[in-house]
């Protein structure tokens, strides 16, 4: 019980942690383009960029094969006892209402957890949230890369198990195929305030 107490606020801790390290990072005037709509704008090219990752089946793949379309994209990892799995699902509850409203985005998982997260693993964790999510994982140095190119944060835990944590960031990315990243937002949002937001740059985006 204890260990599952600690879980939890490490996890607290990390979310924290990682949204300060992100905010620095990302405080930055935004695209005129999209500078009336609620969450982060993101001046071009300041955010995201070329990646190299591994899909469910285990083949390579780059940003041109995922961001085929609007995406959010999110770094988290499948262990995490609860700011990744709420985050996700927050994330394909906003797919969907984007869908009723006409809208189409795809949700984008990127594990920064290589180590227990391989091809199979991040693909089942995504199909089970969303039929549209993409799971991706790859070698340390391919993960690290990605982490780089969106400027998030992450930091395993040392442990003597495979219970270890990862502190990350935990903002959610809008990246768009005709404009790179263009939004980010934070996880406090609802899945309608969220998909209000993402409607917002799409609109904008047109």
């Amino acid at each position: 019980m204890t260990r599952y107490i600690a879980i939890a606020a490490a996890a607290v801790v990390a979310a924290v942690l990682g949204g300060t390290y992100v905010i620095t990072r990302l405080a930055q005037p935004g695209d005129d383009l999209f500078a009336q709509c609620n969450g982060g704008a993101v001046a071009g090219g300041e955010i995201g960029g070329p990646f190299e990752l591994i899909d469910k089946t285990g083949a390579t793949v780059t940003e041109a094969d995922v961001i085929t379309e609007p995406s959010l994209v999110y770094f988290g990892y499948t262990f995490c006892p609860d700011v990744c799995p709420l985050d996700t699902t927050r994330n394909a509850e906003t797919v969907d209402i984007l869908q009723e409203r006409g809208q189409s985005v795809t949700p984008v998982f990127i594990t920064i957890d290589p180590q227990r997260d391989t091809p199979e693993v991040v693909g089942d964790f995504a199909e089970v949230l969303h039929e549209k999510m993409i799971g991706l994982t790859g070698s340390p140095e391919q993960v690290d890369a990605a982490s780089k190119a969106y400027k998030t944060y992450y930091k395993a835990q040392p442990a003597d198990d495979e219970y270890y944590l990862v502190d990350h960031s935990t903002f959610t990315y809008l990246t768009l195929p005709e404009h790179g990243t263009v939004g980010f937002f934070r996880r406090d949002m609802s899945a309608d305030e969220l998909a209000d937001a993402v409607g917002c740059f799409l609109d904008q985006a047109g």
